[in-house]
Parts: C-alpha cells; sequence; structure tokens
C-alpha cells in the first residue's frame, strides 16, 4: 500500500516514527511533500534516509509571496535528486488567497513549466479555483496528479485528459456524498490515494493528526464506494502511483 501524498516534515512525531507505524499498517511506500524551499530540502533528507520514501517537490500556491516563489532555478536543481519524482504541490487556492492571486498564477505556470521541462509529473493543489486550474492544466502537456480531490467541477477535464485522481480523508467524512461519487466515476488505472498528513485525519480518526498508516481508512472508504476489496483496491492504487511517478 502507498500513502500519495504526506507532509511528513510537518507532523507531530519524528518522520520516523510515523513511517514505522505506517510499515506496521502495510503501507510501504509514501510520496513525501516538500512545500517551500526549506521543506523540500527537509524532505529530500527524510528520503534519503528511509527506503520506500520519495520526494515531490514544490512552491504552495500560500508561499506565492514568499521569496521561495521566485527562486525556482534552486526547486530544479533539487528536483534533480534521484529520489525526487514530481513538481509540486502546486496550484491555486482562491479560498484562503494567503497571496495574491496573479502571484499564484504565474508561481503555477512557472512550476508547470519546470515539470515540462524534466519530464516529471505535476502534483496539483486546488480550491475555489476551478475555472483558472482548468485553464492552466489545459495548456500543460504532462502527467497531473489531482491531489485532495476536492473539485467535482475539474472530474470532467480529469476523466477527459487521463489525469490521476487522488483522495483524501475528506472522501470519508459523512457529508462528503459528492466526492465518493466522484471517486466511482475515476478509472481503475488513474484512482490514487493519501493522507495529506498532517491534515484531514479520516472519519475513523478524526481530531487526531493525519498520518499515513490512515491511509488504509481512505482506500476502505473507496473500496465501499466502489464495491471493491479493499485489498484488491490499494494494491491497485500501488500500481497506479508506480506508473504515475515512475517508482521503482
Amino acid at each position: 500500500m502507498i500513502d500519495t501524498h504526506a507532509h511528513l516534515d510537518s507532523g507531530r512525531d519524528a518522520p520516523e516514527a510515523l513511517l514505522a507505524r505506517a510499515r506496521a499498517a502495510g503501507v510501504e511506500r509514501v510520496i513525501a511533500v516538500g512545500s517551500g524551499l526549506a521543506s523540500c530540502r527537509a524532505t529530500l533528507a527524510i528520503a534519503e534516509a528511509e527506503d520506500g520514501v520519495f520526494a515531490a517537490l514544490g512552491v504552495h500556491p500560500h508561499q506565492a509571496a514568499d521569496a521561495d516563489a521566485a527562486r525556482l532555478d534552486v526547486l530544479r536543481e533539487l528536483l534533480a535528486h534521484p529520489k525526487a519524482v514530481a513538481v509540486g504541490e502546486t496550484g491555486l487556492d482562491f479560498f484562503r488567497d494567503y497571496a495574491p492571486q496573479d502571484g499564484q498564477r504565474e508561481l503555477f505556470e512557472g512550476q508547470l513549466a519546470l515539470a515540462r521541462e524534466l519530464r516529471k509529473p505535476v502534483v496539483v493543489h486546488t480550491r475555489a479555483a476551478d475555472r483558472e486550474t482548468a485553464e492552466a492544466l489545459t495548456r500543460h502537456a504532462g502527467v497531473v496528479v489531482l491531489h485532495c480531490f476536492s473539485s467535482p467541477g475539474l472530474l470532467p477535464l480529469a476523466l477527459e485528459r487521463g489525469y490521476y485522481v487522488s483522495f483524501a480523508g475528506n472522501v470519508t467524512y459523512p457529508k462528503a456524498g459528492d466526492l465518493r461519487a466522484a471517486a466511482t466515476r475515476v478509472s481503475a488505472d488513474r484512482i490514487l490515494a493519501e493522507t495529506d498528513t498532517p491534515y484531514l485525519s479520516p472519519q475513523p480518526v478524526r481530531g487526531r493528526p493525519n498520518e499515513p498508516a490512515h491511509v488504509v481508512h481512505t482506500v476502505a472508504a473507496l473500496a465501499a464506494a466502489r464495491g471493491e476489496d479493499p485489498e484488491e483496491l490499494a494494491a491497485r492504487i500501488d500500481a497506479n502511483a508506480a506508473a504515475a511517478f515512475g517508482l521503482r
């Protein structure tokens, strides 16, 4: 089993403890995500030290007004690491609006260009920006992972263009029927699961910090929604992640 999106450098517990519990739960691989250059360096250090951990490196849209947004040349250098498998998360967040929207768009376009240059998949965060995200992605050629999928309005584009659609703990929430319905429409070779550690703990552990071991609950909810066996779905998600991120 794999957790395709976890901020291991932001957990309450040390990465070593989080990963030990994940392995005990059957989660053998994790895509650790760096947000900002300092976080990217910390994430790479974790990936170097731990088997089965790979890195997705980017500058988050919330950081579009920070100095890191103008240092994509440094991000390019970090992405040359052999365990760096994706660009991101990057994207647009017009819900929080922690950074000016024009700056977010520029940063997103810059990281999309970097993903094309390096021929790496891009991990996309989008919130309250469906139209603008779709416009940017329509101009992008490459592998796209829609992280923490929460925008059913983007599902037709994702299905049409063959994007990977990754579901997090919020798909398990009682009022998330729209997300579970979306999960039933994603093809078997494009569905992924994640925790977004330490955020969005699944319903059975809601109220506690999230961690990679908890992805088992998200996979169980997806399997129930899709009428599939959880172990078979977990194996398929692992294979999908290997294809999406070029894992060996």
